[in-house]
This record gives structure tokens, C-alpha cells and sequence, in this order.
């Protein structure tokens, strides 16, 4: 994938986000392909809607591309979040195989990339995934404190 590819399937990640945002959801979207150009599944967080707390964005999507795979094994693909997921969504992406993870913006208080954890890196589980940072980080972490900042009005 080249980064123009990896900006244009985060822009549409940040689309996802939006949706959930404007349901009052905390605006997080993802976006999974099959590695190549073709989106297999989307999602945004929906915790709020279902009072579910596993719903976020990830686990949405990883779910919707098991169902089109008929799979629950994601080899290959690639997915985009808009910010660096937390420890329940970082197992979901290595306990899928996913290949790639790509994520927007880092998450202090949550994310078990880098940022609290560094799940990502830890060679003592039986599949890693590459992962690259700071696709529209901007964008991504302006979602976040825009929809925060109102909620706090």
C-alpha cells in the first residue's frame, strides 16, 4: 500500500467516525480491506445505541469482514482506525490475523499500540501485525477533542 492509498481508506474511517458522532456515539470509525483496494467491511462505535460495551469500531468491523470472508481469519487485509485502538480491540485484530493495522491518532489514556501498552510489539504472541501511525492525525485527533469539548458544554 502506498500512502496515498493508506490517507484515501482512513478519509473514509474518519467518514465512519463522523456518522457515529453525529448518533452522540464517541466519533471512532474503521475500515478493513483485503490488502489491495477493495473495502471488505466498515463500522463505527455504537456502545451508546446498544448499550454494548464491546461495540466499538474495530470489533464492528472485524465481525461484518468475518461474515463476508465466512472466516474468522482476516489474513491479508488491512485495517484502518482513526485512533489507536485499546487492549480489547488490539486482541481482536491479532486474534483475527489481521495483516496491517493503520491507525490516525495515538490514544494516552487507552491505546495498547504504543501509547499505554505496546501490545503491538510483544513477540510473545502467535501473531503480530504491522502497523503504521499518524494516517490524518490531525483529523483523527480533532474528532476526538471537537467531540469532547461539545459534550463538556
Amino acid at each position: 500500500m502506498t500512502k496515498n492509498d493508506d490517507e484515501k481508506f482512513m478519509r473514509l474511517a474518519i467518514e465512519q467516525a463522523q456518522i457515529a458522532g453525529r448518533m452522540g456515539e464517541v466519533p471512532i470509525g474503521a475500515v478493513i480491506t483485503d490488502g489491495r483496494d477493495n473495502i471488505v467491511s466498515s463500522g463505527y462505535n455504537l456502545r451508546e445505541a446498544g448499550n454494548d460495551p464491546t461495540a466499538h469500531a474495530e470489533v464492528i468491523a472485524i465481525r461484518k469482514a468475518g461474515e463476508v470472508f465466512g472466516s474468522w481469519r482476516l489474513e491479508g487485509t488491512t485495517i484502518y482506525v482513526t485512533i489507536e485502538p485499546c487492549l480489547m480491540c488490539l486482541g481482536a485484530v491479532i486474534l483475527a490475523r489481521t495483516g496491517r493495522l493503520v491507525f490516525g491518532a495515538r490514544d494516552p489514556k487507552a491505546g495498547a499500540v504504543f501509547s499505554v501498552y505496546d501490545i503491538g510489539n510483544d513477540c510473545r504472541l502467535n501473531h503480530t501485525v504491522e502497523v503504521a501511525e499518524g494516517v490524518c492525525m490531525e483529523e483523527c485527533s480533532s474528532l476526538l477533542k471537537d467531540f469532547f469539548k461539545t459534550l463538556r458544554k
